[in-house]
């Protein structure tokens, strides 16, 4: 049986990880261990940040909302409130956008709120 030889496989392994430091300052884009093991910590703190962002984007329409509500003479909470007892679905981040670009239309869905209660 001939000797089989990795070199195809492990050039294309190499290339990749390579590819994927590029940027990378020092020997982290030009040497293999280095680069492999900035790759995996950047991959790791790349999956948090994709959790991470939920979160901020959350936290974001939310002070947006209670801004737009307390110009209103309305908390955050007895808005959101009000506006599940008067059956309206509507999410954070289109809240916020109706909070942000239609100013009239958000005083109405106040109003909804509070007449819910």
């Amino acid at each position: 049986m001939p000797r089989t030889k990795g070199s195809v496989a492990r050039h294309r392994k190499k290339k990749r990880i390579m590819k994927a430091a590029k940027g990378y300052r020092g020997g982290r884009s030009k040497l293999l261990r280095t680069a492999k093991e900035s790759n995996k910590r950047a991959m790791r703190f790349a999956y948090i940040g994709r959790k991470l962002k939920k979160r901020d984007f959350r936290r974001l329409w939310i002070t947006r909302i209670s801004a737009a509500c307390r110009a209103e003479g309305m908390s955050y909470s007895r808005f959101i409130n009000g506006l599940k007892k008067a059956g309206i679905a509507l999410d954070r981040k289109a809240l916020s956008e109706v909070a942000i670009y239609d100013a009239k239309a958000f005083s109405d869905l106040v109003q909804l709120a509070k007449q819910a209660q």
